[in-house]
């Protein structure tokens, strides 16, 4: 184990510059949904305390925060297509940016999972083809099975990158950093990824370009509004979360590197393995993708302290995203640094909506 002194002088803890970002360390707060907001999809006040005790990461990324109604797959996680959602998160904004903290929005759309009861005028959830997923979302009336979707019509496709630069948009005016569009974990954009839930006939479904298209359709329409080096993207290759698989993962994400590599984006943010903690590769090989990448990589999924400082020294990543250790510790860096103990996480809390387990997690020295 290295000491207290060896620690803080590697390079996790140290700031990294990518185009006008600038992080106070390496280490990244991961998305986590929490479940906090109202019904509406409101940010709560307790939410800017929750983001205000982690500021101390390199950055912040939001939990997965909905672009509109019909993106919601869950009850009471956040929106950022309201004024009233823009005034809440622009709260919690203002905090990290005073304690010198640095946050990226999540734009997140659900598509198949979701359920008629969270949709507007309870309509069938969208996705890429009309093909259900064996998931539970959480709704007014507790836990139900999502229902089955309809597919997207080809004329709706510009409606809904709309709706990603209008949530885009919204984000900016709610003071964040940037913005990282979700594509993975087998929400909208991973199921036209992937062609076990993606069986279009038209310029969106068949071939890897094809599958491929929305998600840089999105992101080229993001970046209209941000620029290109405050917008980043999450991918889970492997990843079979929500009932997604691709089967040719390898060449499907590296020819999406391809594309993105004509882009100067912020980074881009790889679920290594599966998610949840599941660190089994298959076939796949991260380091060639990597390799694949010209900009700034970052590697998330069951990371440790030891594990990230391999990363480090031998530059397989430029950035590391921390989940779960962030929900137990709000001072998680500080405690890496000098080499302390961890809290132990509530699971039980992890959705349960209240102030404990969220908010009240000891600092070191408490």
């Amino acid at each position: 184990m290295n000491s207290k002194e060896q620690l803080e002088q590697k390079d996790l803890f140290l700031p990294f510059e990518t185009g006008p970002l600038k992080f106070k360390n390496r280490i990244i707060m991961a998305p986590l949904t929490r479940s906090r907001a109202d019904e509406d999809g409101n940010p709560t006040p307790m939410m800017k305390e929750y983001y205000s005790q982690r500021a101390g990461a390199g950055m912040i990324i939001s939990e997965a925060t909905n672009i509109s109604k019909e993106a919601v797959g869950y009850m009471k996680t956040p929106g950022i297509w309201s004024e009233e959602q823009i005034l809440g998160w622009k709260i919690i904004t203002d905090e990290v940016h005073q304690k010198g903290g640095t946050i990226f929005c999540q734009l997140w759309h659900c598509g198949r999972i979701s359920h008629s009861d969270l949709q507007p005028d309870g309509d069938a959830p969208v996705s890429a083809s009309e093909i259900g997923a064996d998931a539970d979302v959480f709704t007014s009336d507790g836990m139900k099975k999502s229902s089955t979707p309809r597919a997207l019509k080809t004329e709706e496709i510009p409606r809904l990158i709309s709706d990603y630069v209008h949530a885009a948009t919204c984000a900016k005016k709610a003071g964040f950093d940037g913005v990282e569009v979700h594509s993975a974990n087998g929400y909208l954009l991973h199921q036209f990824i992937s062609d076990s839930s993606n069986k279009r006939e038209d310029q969106y479904g068949g071939s890897i370009e094809n599958r491929c298209r929305l998600t840089l359709e999105v992101i080229k329409a993001v970046t209209k509004v941000w620029g290109e080096e405050r917008v980043a993207v999450r991918f889970g290759p492997v990843s079979p979360f929500n009932g997604v698989e691709t089967s040719e993962p390898q060449k499907t994400y590296e020819y999406m590197l391809d594309t993105l590599n004509e882009l100067s984006l912020a980074y881009v943010h790889v679920i290594e393995g599966k998610t949840g903690g599941d660190r089994d590769y298959g076939d796949f090989d991260y380091k060639k993708f990597r390799d694949h990448y010209k900009g700034t990589y970052m590697a998330n999924n069951n990371y440790d302290l030891d594990l990230a400082l391999k990363k480090r020294e031998n530059n397989t990543a430029d950035l590391i995203c921390f989940g779960r250790p962030f929900i137990a510790n709000p001072d998680l860096v500080e405690r890496y640094k000098k080499g302390a103990d961890l809290n132990e996480i509530d699971s039980d809390t992890l959705y349960q909506g209240g102030k404990k387990g969220y908010t009240d997690y000891p600092f070191l020295g408490e």
